[in-house]
């Protein structure tokens, strides 16, 4: 078939919805086949399709951070086994440094062949498609992989580099078994983790399927021609929100004295944009630093929201920015720099800042508030909702997931039923959210009684220093975690803490409010 250099508009907004719709397919059979909570439950996971060369063409509507950042570890695999590359092939991978976010947070990548098209072979793989979730437990220090205190990402579990999942169709089990014993610090639950590999390569193969029946439908020439139309016409939209834009800077302060200094600068003559991290904390000893991945990927979030336009988050998006970020500062640390809430917190805090500088909304929660508790038997995480921020022209939301996660909490019957805690209650946390001419969202109050013995984390943020108000508008209230011992003693906890709960004792976590936009008139 014969392929114009410019889309027909009407087939454009085929294509991008025929990739999403893709990707959107991997997401319902990876929840449907995994057996944790994490993915099934909380829906903790993304799934996304790639070109050639492992660009982002499109994903579904799952979780930020991992979005922004899977195409790094998509290309990593191009760089280092291209040449091994083959048909019926699964790759995993967590590397932090070779584009992943944090431990658990494990990718299975899949390249698609298509053996020989229209008398065409092709010896290398036409596409990528990947799905990476956040696995309940890859070992470390903590049981849950996200220990507060560690300092080397040796402590937070176990390492995949693009390691052979599946070779030419056979699922080699033995290999990832020993993997994931032969550490240090090994996964409590091996048998978990094999359940969840599988239901990726299910996602995945559903998406290689998609994409068969695609070319099979299009030709492979069109099929290829609208994944770079659909990623100029992505870059096209972000140049269009740029234009309108202007310079800022802002320096964000976290509860640990480290700061994120950024300073935007837009250019108007290419409707470009250079955002510049210099000045910002060198990498720390504890693991706030955010692997280079997730701080593009924080970068490519807020600009993608500030498009109107209905585009799929991908590579397209970036093209028209200039991300600078010293090597060796907290957000792109070299090995083996801690980095498990780099990927949940840090990368809020890039967010909150780059809105700051731009001067468009004030800070909301600012924190994932990850929670986990576990033992031999158990292990369970969970991120927890708090208050949004107001904007220019509207009001922060109340509860909600906000920025870098999208993900849901599990139901209350399903926690009590497959772990030995009790909610005793879940309510909004009233007047925390930031007054202003808008008002910042208000945090929330979550309380679990624990019924056996077991080991408790928190990482979390905003416990020290409250999220900014813009424009004269008020910050939102900082969180508190504490716990209520059976014997009526409270406890409180820093921002990150580890600690034994025994039998009836009750972790609280009273979450963030967002901070509020514009003088109260």
């Amino acid at each position: 078939m014969y392929i114009t250099s410019q889309p027909d508009p009407i087939r454009l907004e085929i294509f991008k919805n025929l990739y999403q719709f893709i990707a959107e397919q991997m997401g319902i059979v990876l929840q449907n086949t995994a057996t944790s909570v994490n993915i099934k439950e909380r829906l903790d996971f993304s799934c996304a399709i790639f070109d050639s060369s492992g660009l982002l063409v499109a994903n579904a509507p799952h979780i930020p951070v991992h979005l922004g950042s899977m195409s790094e570890s998509v290309r990593s695999l191009v760089n280092d086994k291209s040449n091994t590359l083959k048909p019926g092939n699964v790759y995993l991978s967590n590397n932090p440094y070779n584009g992943g976010t944090h431990l658990p947070d494990v990718t299975a990548i899949t390249p698609v062949f298509l053996e020989s098209i229209e008398n065409t072979l092709f010896p290398t793989p036409l596409f990528f498609v990947a799905s990476r979730g956040h696995q309940a437990d890859i070992g470390g220090i903590t049981p849950g992989s996200m220990p507060p205190h560690s300092n080397t990402v040796e402590q937070e579990g176990i390492l995949f580099d693009n390691l052979l999942l599946v070779e030419e169709g056979n699922f080699r089990e033995t290999a990832v078994r020993q993997h994931l014993s032969n550490h240090t610090y090994p996964a409590r639950k091996p048998d978990q983790n094999i359940a969840d590999f599988k239901a990726q390569i299910a996602a995945n193969e559903r998406g290689l399927q998609e994409l068969c029946k695609m070319v099979a439908q299009y030709g492979i020439d069109t099929v290829q021609a609208y994944m770079k139309f659909v990623q100029a016409n992505a870059e096209e939209s972000v140049r269009r929100a740029i234009a309108i834009l202007k310079d800022g800077s802002f320096t964000y302060k976290m509860d640990n004295d480290a700061q994120i200094q950024v300073k935007v600068t837009i250019h108007p003559e290419n409707r470009s944009a250079t955002i510049d991290f210099t000045g910002t904390s060198l990498q720390l000893n504890s693991n706030f630093n955010a692997p280079k991945a997730v701080t593009q990927a924080a970068v490519l979030y807020v600009f993608r929201t500030l498009v109107d336009d209905n585009i799929p988050l991908n590579a397209g998006c970036l093209n028209p920015l200039e991300i600078i970020i010293p090597v060796g500062c907290m957000l792109n640390p070299t090995y083996p720099a801690a980095v498990v809430a780099g990927n949940v917190e840090t990368s809020q805090t890039i967010v909150d800042a780059l809105y700051g500088a731009l001067g468009i909304m004030a800070g909301s929660q600012g924190t994932m508030n990850n929670f986990t508790f576990g033992n031999e038997q158990y292990q369970y995480y969970e991120t927890i909702c708090g208050g949004s921020s107001a904007g220019i022209d509207f009001d922060g939301t109340d509860g909600v997931h906000s920025h870098m996660t999208n993900s849901r909490l599990t139901d209350p019957e399903v926690l009590e039923t497959r772990y030995p805690v009790l909610l005793e209650s879940f309510s909004l946390r009233p007047d925390s959210g930031g007054k202003g001419k808008y008002s910042g969202g208000n945090g929330v109050i979550r309380r679990i009684r624990f019924l056996e013995p077991m080991t408790a984390n928190i990482l979390s943020g905003h416990r020290l220093v409250p999220p900014f108000g813009l424009n004269g508008g008020e910050a939102g209230k900082v969180g508190r975690n504490w716990i209520q011992r059976q014997n009526g003693i409270e406890e409180n906890l820093d921002s990150t803490a580890t600690v034994d709960m025994k039998t009836g004792d009750v972790f609280v976590i009273e979450t963030p409010g967002g901070g509020g936009f514009g003088k109260v008139s």
